[in-house]
């Protein structure tokens, strides 16, 4: 009898403050959720389709090299996701995740379609990441170090822009940049940290075969990025 009263208690709480029904109420707190929960745009309207352009490819290129690097990640996890270096990898992997995500978020908003490359990038990313793993953490680290150097020049060359440009009118768009710049840096500074710079010494005692593929995909690395950041200024979108 307890039990009964107070389901039927219960039960004349939830129509008091939905008269409908407790599934109408349900219904009600995802909605005020979502709405509640919702982002911001960081863009503004644009003022011509000259703008527009302007930052569809801004934003196309972010999301590419966002996730070109989760790809690295994923294929260095592959390899390293069960030693001591495991946690350190996921912590920075999570990060990218987010920058993605938000990403994705964003080219959805605005309807911006994501670079024709991203095939591209699914696979040599994930390449690049696992064989730089095969040489152990200091290929991972060294990886990891060039590829957040690009990056995080990448992002400070729209920081520049974006300034000059107007500030106040993209001082939301700067905050993202620049929030997802500094987790670059440290990065970076993370694969310093870990030994990084001692991968050339780790390769001496590798195979040759596996030291002039790692060599052979970094080179490939920093002048595909460096080509593909170049053309975010020229009429070309892939």
């Amino acid at each position: 009898m307890q039990r009964a009263a107070q389901c039927a208690l219960r039960l004349d709480i939830s129509r008091a403050f939905c008269p409908s029904s407790a599934r109408n109420c349900r219904a009600v707190n995802r909605v005020n959720g979502s709405v509640s929960s919702r982002r911001y745009s960081v863009l503004p309207p644009p003022r011509d389709e000259e703008e527009k352009a302007m930052l569809d490819s801004m934003l196309r290129v972010d999301h590419a090299g966002e996730y070109g690097a989760n790809r690295i990640y994923a294929g260095q996890m592959a390899v390293l996701g069960r030693t001591q270096t495991g946690p350190l990898i996921q912590h920075m992997w999570d990060q990218e995740k987010m920058h993605l995500e938000r990403f994705n978020e964003i080219l959805g908003e605005h309807r911006v379609r994501p670079t024709l490359l991203l095939p591209l990038w699914n696979i040599a990313g994930f390449a690049l990441g696992a064989c730089t793993a095969l040489l152990g953490k200091e290929g991972a680290m060294a990886c990891t170090v060039a590829v957040e150097e690009s990056i995080s020049e990448h992002y400070n060359s729209q920081i520049r822009t974006l300034m000059e440009a107007d500030p106040e009118r993209y001082t939301e768009l700067l905050q993202l940049i620049k929030e997802f710049r500094d987790d670059e840096i440290e990065h970076h500074d993370t694969g310093l940290e870990h030994d990084a710079e001692s991968v050339s010494l780790i390769c001496w005692f590798a195979s040759y075969e596996m030291y002039v593929l790692v060599l052979l995909l970094l080179l490939y690395l920093k002048y595909f990025l460096t080509l593909f950041f170049h053309y975010r200024y020229q009429d070309i979108s892939f």
